[in-house]
């Protein structure tokens, strides 16, 4: 989920037979996409409003016969997949992905818009749809929250020194963020929060946003940006998703930002596990 704002301290072997299931797979591709604009948008879903999350990514091992979706945990064995938490969503009758995507947004938006899940498979046959949403266990071995702060922001100015296309936006390359111990401090702050009281949002507990905690801990800002992520278990995952969603992407290629903190907290009773926070900032 990305957050912006900037102040003045006012306070993102036959043909056929090839045709056929090159379009199937086109289908399922489509949905996958379908889903991840979904979870992009603020949606209202069983009288809530959602928050904006990162894409979900494909992974083949989700994509999972009609007779394995019976038992789940068996199936995410078989596929290798080290599962925390898993959700499988059947649908009958959907021809193509927009009617199977309207089937999902009408019954299903909770699974969907759950920010826990990371990955996503989809599987079609005729007008059977199954799309399996899940959570890995943590298998990466991370350092501390600085050590894997300072990877975050090498692996982010990599990004910021290509040119990119983020969603409608088209961004040149730019300068290399710094890193800032006070943005780190206080996103180190907000990812253990979300992290010890299992929410998933740019505003804390209190309330307080990214530029209250900003100002808070003592960095003096004229703009202020913030990118949050929760369930991938390393750098290279988070940041992945991040140049996946046009909102993350255009934070982080944003030019006139020059700071950068960055932390991440486990806590294993929590949905997602692990939760990572960026802070971006210009003074």
């Amino acid at each position: 989920m990305p957050f912006l704002s900037s102040t003045l301290r006012l306070a993102g072997f036959s043909l056929g037979l090839l045709f056929a299931a090159t379009a199937q797979a086109s289908d399922e591709s489509q949905l996958i996409e379908s889903i991840n604009v979904y979870r992009a948008q603020l949606q209202r879903c069983a009288g809530q409003v959602s928050s904006e999350l990162p894409p979900l990514s494909a992974d083949p091992r989700l994509v999972l016969s009609a007779a394995s979706v019976g038992n789940l945990q068996q199936a995410m064995a078989a596929a290798g997949y080290p599962m925390k938490n898993v959700q499988a969503i059947s649908l009958t009758g959907p021809r193509d992905a927009p009617s199977a995507m309207k089937a999902i947004q009408e019954s299903f938006c909770q699974i969907v818009l759950d920010p826990q899940f990371v990955d996503v498979g989809v599987s079609r046959q005729d007008r059977e749809w199954r799309i399996v949403l899940a959570r890995p266990l943590l298998s990466a071995r991370l350092g501390d929250w600085q050590t894997e702060g300072q990877k975050l922001l090498a692996e982010l100015n990599v990004a910021r020194s290509r040119p990119r296309q983020c969603g409608a936006q088209t961004f040149n390359a730019t300068t290399p963020l710094a890193w800032n111990a006070t943005l780190a401090s206080a996103a180190e702050t907000q990812a253990r929060s979300m992290a010890n009281n299992n929410y998933f949002d740019h505003k804390d507990r209190d309330g307080r946003t990214p530029g209250d905690r900003a100002e808070l801990a003592g960095y003096d800002f004229q703009q202020i940006g913030e990118n949050i992520a929760a369930g991938q278990d390393s750098v290279r995952k988070v940041v992945d998703g991040w140049l996946a969603s046009p909102g993350h992407c255009a934070n982080l290629m944003n030019p006139q930002f020059r700071d950068l903190g960055a932390a991440y907290a486990v806590d294993p009773k929590s949905d997602a596990g692990i939760y990572w926070t960026v802070m971006f900032g210009a003074q």
